[in-house]
C-alpha cells in the first residue's frame, strides 16, 4: 500500500489511479492542487453485494465519508493559508506576525475582504464607512430591553444580528430576487454597492451590538457611538462609558486633571491586535456555518446569525473561558504538578493547550504572550498569571505532553488578558464574535463572487437505519423502552 512504481518515478503524471476490487476495474481520477473531486467517485459503480443493502446504493456510485470534515475541502479560497505542521497562518500571503505588528484591525479586514492591502485614501474611506456604520435604529434598545437581565451575552448577539436583518429589506434575496448578490460576480455596480454597504454594516454595528448586550448586564443605559476614535476604542468606549463628566482614573492616567473618557491606548491596540489574530482562521466551524448557510441565499444578516450560533458553542468560541475555569480550579502554582497528573490519568482536561490544526505550535500565542505583558504592565498583575506559568512552563518540559504537540494555543492567554482588561467570563465568546464578523463576509462575499455561481451546500449521508418495514397498530407493536429510546419524564416548574 502507497508504494512507489517505477512509472510514477520516470513521469508526474497529476492523476490517482483507482482500482476497484469489486469489479476489477481502474479509473483515473485528476489531481488537481492536490486534490481530488469527490463527485468522480459517483462514477465508480459496483453490483450490490451479498453485504450490501438497498439503502447502500451501490450501482449508483461510492460515496465518500468524512466525519466531522477532517480531510474534505469545500471551496476554493483566496483569503486564509494555514499550514498546521509548520506554525503557519497568512491572511492573504501575509504572515500573521507582520501585520499583528505593523497592520490595524480594520486594515486587516480591508486586506481579507477585498484581497490586497488598501491605499492611504482606501483605508481612510474604509474605516470612515464602517465607523459611521455603527449607529444603531433607535429600537434597538426597546429589543435589547426585552431580555432578561441575566441573559448570556452570546444569546442576545446572536438575536440581534438576525434582529438587523428586518431593518434592511434591500439586503434582502428573499425580497429583491435571488440574484442579488450573485450578479455581483459580473461586476454589476449597483449589486456591489449594495454588497459592501452591508459589510459596513455588519463590521460596523458588530461593536455597538456587543456593546449593548454587555451593558444590559450591568443595568447601564445604552451609549451612542462616539466619533473620532478608532474601531476598539469606540467599542471600549461604549463598554466602559458612564457620563459626559467621565475621567481617567488615577490608575490610568499620568495627568492629576480630570479629562474626557478615552480608553487607554495600550488596552485599545491590544485589543486591536487580539481583533486581528481572531479575524479568520479558514475554514473553522462558524465560518463553514455561515458559508453552509449563505449557499441558500439568504440575507448576510442571516448567515452571521447562523455563524454567531455555531461559536457560541464550548467546543468553538469557550475555550477561552475554559482556560480560565481551569487556572481558578488549579488554585495555584503548588498544585500544578498534580492537576498535569490528573489530565495524564485522563480525569482532568487540558484547555489551552495543543489545537486541531497546528499540530506544533500556534503562531497567535507568541504574538499574545507580548500583549498580555503589555496589558498586565497597565491593569496590575493577575493572580491566576503566576498559576498560568507554572503550568504553561511545566507542560513543555514534560514528554507526555510535548510528544503529543500540545503546546499553547492563543485561547491560553487571551483569556487571561480578557479577565485583566475587566470582561466577564461569558462575554469571551462575544470578543471573539466581533472580530470573527469580518472573516466570515469575507468568506461570504467571496462565494457571492465565484464565477461559477453559488450552489447549495448539501451533503450525502450513510444511512444505517431499518430498511423498509409495514406500519404496525397498538395491539401488535412490540413496546421499545429504555434511555434515549423513549421521551424522558421532565419535572415541570410552573
Amino acid at each position: 500500500m502507497g508504494q512507489e512504481t517505477p512509472k510514477a518515478k520516470q513521469a508526474r503524471n497529476n492523476s490517482l489511479v483507482v482500482i476497484d476490487n469489486r469489479t476489477g476495474k481502474q479509473y483515473s481520477v485528476p489531481v488537481t492542487h492536490n486534490s481530488v473531486p469527490a463527485t468522480f467517485f459517483k462514477s465508480i459503480r459496483a453490483p450490490a453485494g451479498p453485504d450490501d443493502r438497498p439503502e447502500d446504493e451501490t450501482e449508483r456510485g461510492l460515496r465518500i465519508s468524512d466525519r466531522g470534515f477532517l480531510n474534505t475541502a469545500v471551496i476554493e479560497s483566496a483569503i486564509t493559508y494555514i499550514d498546521g505542521e509548520r506554525g503557519i497562518l497568512r491572511y492573504r500571503g501575509y504572515p500573521i506576525e507582520q501585520l499583528a505588528e505593523k497592520s490595524t484591525f480594520l486594515e486587516c479586514a480591508y486586506l481579507l475582504i477585498y484581497g490586497s492591502l488598501p491605499s492611504s485614501s482606501q483605508l481612510s474611506h474604509f474605516e470612515r464607512e464602517v465607523l459611521l456604520h455603527g449607529i444603531l435604529h433607535a429600537d434597538a434598545t426597546r429589543f435589547f430591553g426585552s431580555f432578561r437581565y441575566d441573559a448570556h451575552p452570546m444569546a442576545m448577539l446572536t438575536s440581534a444580528f438576525a434582529y438587523l436583518g428586518s431593518y434592511y429589506g434591500e439586503a434582502n434575496p428573499s425580497l429583491q430576487g435571488q440574484t442579488l448578490y450573485t450578479k455581483c460576480a459580473k461586476g454589476d455596480p449597483e449589486a456591489l454597492q449594495n454588497m459592501d454597504k452591508q459589510i459596513y454594516r455588519l463590521i460596523g454595528k458588530a461593536t455597538t451590538l456587543a456593546a449593548m448586550a454587555y451593558r444590559v448586564r450591568q443595568g447601564r443605559e445604552f451609549v451612542v457611538p462616539p466619533t473620532g476614535m478608532s474601531y476598539t476604542e469606540s467599542f471600549l468606549y461604549q463598554l466602559d462609558h458612564l457620563s459626559p463628566t467621565d475621567s481617567f482614573s488615577a490608575s490610568f492616567s499620568a495627568s492629576p486633571s480630570p479629562s474626557p473618557y478615552k480608553p487607554h491606548p495600550v488596552l485599545a491596540r491590544a485589543l486591536d491586535v487580539l481583533f486581528i489574530l481572531h479575524a479568520d482562521h479558514e475554514m473553522n466551524a462558524s465560518s463553514t456555518t455561515v458559508l453552509q448557510t449563505g449557499s441558500s441565499l439568504p440575507d448576510p444578516y442571516s448567515a452571521v446569525a447562523a455563524g454567531c450560533a455555531s461559536l457560541y458553542g464550548p467546543l468553538h468560541g469557550g475555550a477561552n473561558e475554559a482556560v480560565i475555569r481551569m487556572l481558578v480550579a488549579i488554585g495555584s502554582p503548588d498544585n500544578v504538578p498534580a492537576f498535569l497528573a490528573a489530565v495524564k490519568r485522563r480525569e482532568k482536561v487540558l484547555s489551552g493547550f495543543g489545537h486541531r490544526v497546528y499540530k506544533t505550535s500556534d503562531p497567535r500565542s507568541f504574538i499574545i504572550r507580548k500583549i498580555a505583558d503589555e496589558v498586565f504592565a497597565v491593569t496590575g498583575r493577575d493572580p491566576l498569571l503566576d498559576t498560568a506559568m507554572a503550568l504553561h512552563d511545566a507542560a513543555l518540559k514534560d514528554d507526555y505532553f510535548v510528544s503529543r504537540k500540545l503546546a499553547p494555543n492563543v485561547d491560553f492567554w487571551s483569556g487571561l488578558i480578557y479577565r485583566a482588561m475587566g470582561f466577564p467570563m461569558d462575554f469571551f465568546p462575544v470578543l471573539f464574535v466581533v472580530p470573527r464578523v469580518v472573516g466570515w463576509v469575507a468568506h461570504w462575499r467571496q462565494m457571492m463572487l465565484s464565477p461559477e455561481g453559488v450552489k447549495i451546500w448539501r451533503p450525502r449521508q450513510i444511512y444505517v437505519g431499518p430498511s423498509e418495514r409495514s406500519y404496525v397498530s397498538f395491539d401488535g407493536r412490540e413496546t421499545v423502552q429504555g434511555p434515549g429510546k423513549e421521551p424522558s419524564i421532565v419535572v415541570h416548574s410552573g
